[in-house]
């Protein structure tokens, strides 16, 4: 996640970055007291004369290297490490005065609302509108001293803010194999107060681009930008995206009718045989509005038109339902479990989720917080179900098919890989105005696995957008998918 309300957008400027080269808390819950490297210079949460639910005051969040400041009118977001702290970009208002409980809620400019919640004196809960689960906050005394002060902009602290700001949250480095104090020993030395900004940027890259990570970037201006990505994935390209549909076209028939909403990335075809086509390329931007309840409603639209009662439920119903989520490059967290509650008609647990929580340790994280699929309440399809995946299948699109797997009954997956990208971006501001993300969550399955990395294997394995299947306008997949589904088992057969 982000200090910033985020939609994904590291997930989505992977094809944006890709096209240039061209997106929303264990292994072993930490304490609160994990965290406490975050606070520096001697800050602790001490007792105040302020009611014990008031939000006032300044506030440490659990992962993510975040401080938070609240008055009567205002939230603020500070991005932290040990080295730097700097003003972030939530700046919210409130829209009025405190819910149930305590609750405030704050409009923040072209981003999703922010809620607080007091749980007990001296802890609170943040929730981001687009995001799964919550943050947990506690009150410190006052901003450390190094929050007041104007960062140095030189190469060097540049250099020092965007190493130790993947030291303390990225959760990857066992995983990659890779020394992160060794890669500061290796290029700190190449950095001095006269390096250019294309050598300082040429730097930074190197230093990140053996990760091979799809949720990391790193933006400096015209020319300078660098988003990662695991090797062998394919550029989404003009020309892929055309002849994808183009294959894609051909597999539904020549006399099927596909229905668009969202500006497309929501489309749906009834096929021969009582099946049913559902593309869904994006979890976010649904509307001009975009903001999170618009898509919102722009989806359940899309879903009330294409899960009638009609097609899942009586004689007409669907035999079949595939999922295309090939071109799927993320979006919000929410909007997945939204569309999975369509597809159930039992609670279950989708994922768990927890944030890297301790600036020297990457093994500990908060608790973990679990999201669960919630039947909706209206018309659902509970039918045999077939995925197709794809390492196009990007981070909102890997939750929702991590989602789907604990389905009853449980769908076939049909492709590639996921890309391997599911945790929310941490986006940060360098001293010298460069962006970047990185990720800083897992999530995990019912029994603790992760398909970070690696991403979401497939049941039934076949090439996704080949060069020689994209140029005879032919798709496997799908007609695979079409094959088993129409067999009545929606499982893979040899």
């Amino acid at each position: 996640m982000t200090d910033h309300p985020p939609t994904r957008r590291a997930a989505l400027l992977l094809a944006a970055a890709t096209l240039a080269t061209a997106c929303t808390p264990s292994a072993g819950a930490s304490s609160a007291g994990a965290h406490t490297a975050r606070t520096t210079e001697g800050l602790a949460a001490r007792p105040s004369a302020r009611p014990p639910d008031a939000l006032e005051g300044v506030w440490r969040m659990d992962g993510y290297g975040t401080l938070v400041t609240i008055d009567e009118r205002r939230l603020r977001t500070y991005e932290t490490t040990a080295v730097s702290c700097r003003p972030g970009p939530a700046d919210g208002v409130r829209t009025g005065p405190p819910g149930p409980a305590g609750r405030v809620e704050f409009a923040v400019p072209d981003a999703a609302r922010v809620t607080v919640a007091p749980q007990s004196p001296g802890v609170a809960r943040l929730s981001i509108q687009d995001n799964v689960g919550y943050r947990t906050l506690h009150r410190i005394a006052a901003l450390p001293a190094r929050c007041h002060r104007n960062p140095a902009k030189d190469p060097r602290a540049v250099f020092d803010v965007f190493w130790q700001t993947y030291a303390e949250n990225y959760p990857f480095f066992a995983a990659k194999k890779i020394d992160w104090a060794a890669v500061r020993a290796r290029y700190r030395p190449r950095v001095t107060a006269r390096t250019t900004d294309d050598e300082l940027f040429a730097v930074l890259r190197a230093m990140i681009e053996p990760l091979h990570n799809g949720h990391t970037n790193l933006s400096a201006g015209p020319g300078r930008r660098y988003a990662g990505s695991r090797p062998g994935t394919p550029a989404p390209t003009p020309a892929l995206l055309k002849q994808a549909d183009a294959a894609i076209t051909a597999a539904l028939g020549r006399d099927v009718t596909l229905r668009r909403w969202a500006g497309g990335a929501l489309s749906y075809a009834d096929l021969p045989g009582r099946l049913g086509y559902l593309r869904i390329t994006s979890f976010t931007g649904y509307t001009d509005q975009d903001d999170h309840e618009s898509d919102v409603a722009e989806l359940d639209r899309a879903l009330d038109a294409v899960l009638t009662r009609g097609r899942t439920s009586g004689p007409k119903a669907l035999r079949g339902l595939v999922v295309d989520l090939r071109l799927n490059g993320g979006g919000s967290d929410p909007l997945g479990l939204r569309v999975a509650s369509r597809l159930t008609d039992r609670p279950y647990l989708a994922y768990r989720k927890h944030a890297r929580n301790d600036p020297a340790d990457p093994r500990k994280f908060t608790p973990d917080q679990p999201a669960r699929v919630r039947p909706h309440d209206g018309p659902r399809y509970t039918g045999p179900l077939a995925l197709l995946t794809g390492p196009l299948t990007i981070s909102a699109g890997e939750t929702f098919t991590q989602a789907l797997l604990d389905r009853a009954p449980a769908p076939v997956r049909i492709g590639e890989n996921t890309q391997g990208v599911f945790s929310d971006t941490l986006d940060r501001t360098l001293p010298n105005g460069w962006t970047f993300a990185l990720p800083n969550e897992e999530f995990l399955t019912a029994d603790g696995r992760t398909f970070d990395g690696t991403g979401i294997p497939p049941a039934v394995r076949i090439p996704v957008f080949a060069a020689a299947d994209l140029a005879a306008r032919r798709d496997p997949a799908l007609s695979r998918a079409r094959a088993l589904l129409a067999a009545g088992s929606g499982r893979p057969t040899s």
